[in-house]
């Protein structure tokens, strides 16, 4: 496997640089009856950026039997697009209610500036809009892929609740959840898609498993960064997930090669309830050292060589397709996940 190259997301962007725009413009598109406040909140979510992955991954998809870059596309193929970008946003809205964040991306989140009542509403109409995009489709099979993976997303948030600062866990448990939290919506991104250009089922599957390979060693990579990453790539502290009690892959493996890992969690657990009862020192400097020690171990090389497989699986799956501009800028998406560094 080649990741010695590096590549640029504006390269593997530009063949639908077209039918990014168009999905911008419907996202921001918001009717004037609605409620003022909720408006302004909403186009400035929507154009708050982020990396547009999965309506990127919905529209090279939908095209990779096309010959050109930038051919014209049906109404329903950006309806699919916004619909799964905007779902991702909405669950972002929750997620920062659910793990009271205050910045995101480096920015105040909605839920800095809203009560918290306030900023579910929001989440919901969001989860509106997205269901609104879905419709437009008019296929009942990507509709219901749509309702799927919102129960999908929902079941594992209810997952990782349930199982915070609960570390000893297996590393099926955390596969379980990443696919939940993050594959679930790729996968859907590239199978719907898949389905409106009217590809045959085996070719569905094959980009569903692109999708979902691709989604998961993403996660991988968010969660190694997390450790790796400074302050001001990630937008908050390094060790966030470690710090909110969630088991990602690369502390897994630096228990699985510590010493001591039985009185490390031992020693996190009453670090915690000590921070849960006023006294956050501890509990903040145990964080620190364990992401200076993590960041030294063999932990991340493990982790990114699990993320590497998941993307040799995700390349697998586009043998069978044609070589276009399409296919292409989804195989340079494979380095472009494992080289990124935000």
């Amino acid at each position: 496997m080649n990741t010695k190259t590096t590549v640029e997301i504006g390269k593997v962007l530009q063949p639908i640089q077209a039918g990014l725009a168009q999905v911008e413009a419907k996202m921001k598109n918001v009717e004037s009856s609605l409620f003022a406040p909720l408006a302004h909140a909403f186009v400035d979510l929507i154009g708050s950026g982020g990396k547009r992955l999965r309506p990127t991954l919905a529209l090279l998809a939908a095209q990779v039997y096309a010959e050109q870059s930038d051919t014209p596309l049906f109404p329903h193929i950006v309806a699919l697009a916004a619909s799964v970008e905007m779902l991702h946003t909405a669950t972002l809205v929750h997620d920062d209610v659910i793990d009271g964040a205050l910045l995101r991306r480096g920015a105040p989140t909605l839920n800095a500036q809203w009560n918290r009542g306030a900023t579910i509403l929001a989440g919901n109409f969001m989860f509106a809009r997205a269901a609104y995009f879905a419709a437009e489709t008019n296929n009942p099979r990507v509709i219901r892929i749509f309702a799927d993976t919102l129960e999908t997303i929902v079941n594992g948030e209810l997952h990782q609740l349930s199982a915070r600062h609960e570390f000893r866990q297996d590393k099926e448990g955390y596969y379980q959840r990443i696919y939940a939290k993050t594959a679930s919506l790729f996968a859907a991104a590239t199978e719907a898609a898949a389905v409106l250009a009217g590809l045959r089922e085996s070719e569905v599957q094959s980009l569903r498993a692109y999708g979902h390979n691709l989604g998961m060693a993403f996660q991988i990579v968010d969660d190694i960064l997390d450790f790796t990453g400074s302050d001001a790539t990630l937008g908050k502290p390094a060790g966030s997930d470690l710090r909110g009690g969630t088991m990602t892959l690369p502390f897994f493996y630096f228990l699985q090669s510590h010493p001591q890992a039985e009185q490390l969690i031992d020693q996190m657990q009453a670090s915690y309830l000590a921070a849960e009862d006023g006294d956050s020192l501890q509990w903040e400097s145990l964080i620190s050292q364990i992401v200076r020690e993590l960041r030294a171990s063999p932990a991340v090389e493990a982790a990114r060589r699990e993320a590497e497989a998941f993307l040799d699986l995700a390349r697998a799956s586009l043998l069978g397709l044609p070589a276009s501009p399409y296919q292409r800028s989804l195989l340079e998406l494979c380095d472009f996940v494992v080289q990124r560094t935000y």
